[in-house]
């Protein structure tokens, strides 16, 4: 059943309403992430402007939690994902990680193809590259930043809560677009 704005505005705790946006996400999106990011993409597309900005920023909050920026472009090497995360961030009025996601995004487009070539060889090869390298010196001050902001709890994910609460409609759409089981 569809999340719907009744149910967004009924929860009463960070936690309840963390539950029903995760829920409503997988969803829509029952197989998560995809290999074929171009695939990926075109499915986030399709989803209600919240939930898509939701689930565009998704994995950038994990590479926050366990790495940085330059790992999230290595694990994440597709630029209309960082494309749609970069806009996600900006529906979800997340303004100072938007920007800083910018920037870093900005930063590491000379290494794109080096990160790409390495790619192609195994992600061993990015593995050996990165710590130390000239893009990981100069994500550095972007990923402290970033760090810092991300809440504690709920990380770059705390903006899906202020931006549900503000804005119910533009997570739940007048029609469920989600893939339908065969039975």
């Amino acid at each position: 059943m569809a999340l719907t704005e009744e149910q967004i505005r009924d929860c009463t705790s960070d936690e309840e309403l963390f539950q029903a946006l995760s829920a409503e996400l997988h969803r829509r999106l029952p197989d998560g992430e995809s290999d074929d990011l171009d695939l990926f993409v075109e499915r986030l597309r399709a989803l209600p402007t919240g939930l898509r900005a939701m689930a565009a920023v998704y994995q950038l909050d994990v590479s926050m939690a366990l790495d940085d920026l330059g790992w999230h472009f290595a694990n994440w090497h597709h630029r209309p994902y960082c494309d749609e995360t970069l806009r996600g961030l900006r529906e979800l009025e997340a303004h100072e990680p938007a920007e800083i996601f910018s920037n870093a995004y900005e930063l590491a487009q000379p290494y794109w193809t080096t990160i790409s070539e390495l790619l192609a060889q195994g992600f061993d090869k990015f593995v050996d590259w990165y710590p130390d390298s000239e893009l990981e010196k100069a994500l550095d001050p972007l990923n402290r930043r970033m760090w810092d902001l991300c809440a504690p709890t709920y990380g770059l994910m705390a903006h899906w809560l202020t931006y549900a609460r503000k804005y119910p409609e533009k997570v739940v759409s007048a029609f469920d677009i989600s893939p339908t089981k065969s039975t």
